[in-house]
């Protein structure tokens, strides 16, 4: 995996998926993104987008390598924890790449899933501080049709606990 894309070796038809490895909506993306794969006999290729944590200008102001090969350990084991929470490893009956791209996630996938026969699938999650970023960024520049996959929704008893609960709740206990 050397987080770059290569047109010459992939197949035609591709299921490029998103994954951030930390959310509910990526998880959902990634299990749906396999789905389709095998219904479809196309491989999944899983993109982990990244990037070091002060911003690509930042680091380019005050470049360390060590410091960047860290953060894209970090970005390989998030990868490899999202395949192990959906499929408990490799997912079955597909053929499957994981590609770690440096860059934001927005162009990083557009440019992996850059042929017309490609579908790319995209994790939603409708809460946060930009709600669909990435969805919105990938059906305007996508050379591909793009699939939006919602994050499961809470359970309500969960969420109902959760707003009965006070900051003594989660206080480590001897």
């Amino acid at each position: 995996m050397n987080g770059e894309w290569d047109d010459e070796t992939a197949g035609p038809g591709r299921v490029v998926v998103g994954v951030s490895g930390d959310s509910l909506a990526s998880l959902a993306a990634l299990r749906v993104a396999a789905r389709e794969a095998r219904g479809s006999g196309r491989t999944l290729v899983a993109v982990l987008a990244w990037e070091p944590p002060e911003g690509e200008a930042l680091y380019l102001r005050h470049p360390d390598p060590a410091w960047a090969a860290h953060w894209r350990g970090v970005a390989r084991e998030r990868l490899a924890g999202a395949f192990d929470e959906v499929f408990g490893g490799g997912p079955p009956g597909v053929v499957a790449e994981r590609r770690l791209v440096r860059g934001r996630p927005g162009p990083a996938l557009c440019r992996v899933a850059s042929r017309p026969e490609d579908l790319l699938v995209v994790g939603v999650w409708r809460g946060g501080r930009w709600p669909g970023r990435v969805r919105r960024y990938a059906e305007a520049h996508a050379a591909c049709p793009v699939l939006a996959v919602p994050a499961p929704p809470e359970p309500v008893a969960l969420r109902r606990a959760l707003r009965r609960a006070r900051p003594a709740d989660f206080a480590l206990r001897p």
